[in-house]
């Protein structure tokens, strides 16, 4: 009986931290909210944060968003072919990468580049003991430091989202037109009769900016809740990837069922 006591008590606690540092976070994005309007007269803050945030980030978008797309343009021309359906490759492909891959796997390599070395540096900060001395100064730290890297975060992710996509649509042209020879006026035929501009490709930017605020708000604020040590860096670095990937596969099936299963 005691064991089993024990053990929900266990349960209970860590549901209560768990609840409890949720809050913080909606504290801390409000916070970051409310520093944004500082910005305005800050402009190269978050121009330099746009470079370390998004410029940095795009060969690794690049590569994959190519990769991607060429074992899609593959992948699809070897299930398409065995209902003569080839010509519909284009489609395919560009519905795949516009309405999931492209939103879902940028955001993930976004947090797995940008996100941990947003988190990284903010930790760096506080171990080395600069955020407080930012606020023995008078200087705001969320002025300072998180909103320009929480907006150069939110843009960067719609932009390196296209940039996925688009050299996805060109990997899977490259595969399916210039390799297994299907034909090249059908491949952007289709696409262009079957994309939607309202039902496919906005609701692909919605998703990208939903999961750009997502991973930008979890990467600033584990770097600024990190314990000032060596080993809490490295841990508040490795929950930024493992939260940002779970909360971005969650919100994509809540934003789809929306969008695109008529809840």
């Amino acid at each position: 009986m005691a064991a089993m006591l024990s053990f929900f008590q266990q349960i209970g606690s860590k549901a209560f931290l768990s609840l409890a540092r949720l809050g913080r976070a909606h504290i801390f994005l409000l916070r970051t909210f409310g520093a944004l309007p500082s910005l305005w007269g800050e402009f190269r803050l978050v121009i330099a944060q746009l470079f370390s945030v998004g410029v940095a980030t795009v060969q690794i978008i690049a590569i994959s968003g190519l990769t991607v797309g060429m074992v899609l343009g593959l992948q699809g021309y070897t299930t398409l072919v065995d209902f003569g359906a080839e010509d519909s490759l284009g489609q395919m492909v560009a519905l795949s990468l516009l309405r999931e891959l492209g939103p879902v796997l940028t955001a993930i390599l976004f947090a797995g580049r940008a996100g941990s070395a947003l988190t990284a540096e903010i930790g760096l900060m506080k171990v080395t003991e600069q955020l407080p001395a930012m606020e023995i100064m008078a200087v705001d730290p969320f002025k300072r430091v998180i909103a320009p890297r929480f907006i150069a975060g939110f843009i960067s992710m719609p932009l390196l989202a296209a940039m996925f996509s688009a050299l996805g649509i060109i990997g899977g042209y490259i595969v399916g037109v210039g390799l297994v020879g299907v034909d090249d006026g059908a491949f952007w035929s289709q696409m262009q009769a079957k994309v939607d501009f309202y039902d496919d490709i906005m609701n692909g930017v919605i998703k990208s900016v939903v999961f750009g605020v997502v991973a930008t708000w979890i990467a600033v604020y584990e770097g600024y809740e990190a314990t000032p040590t060596t080993e809490g860096v490295a841990k508040a670095t490795t929950r930024t990837v493992v939260h940002t990937a779970f909360a971005v596969l969650g919100l994509d099936f809540i934003l789809t069922a929306l969008m695109f299963g008529g809840l």
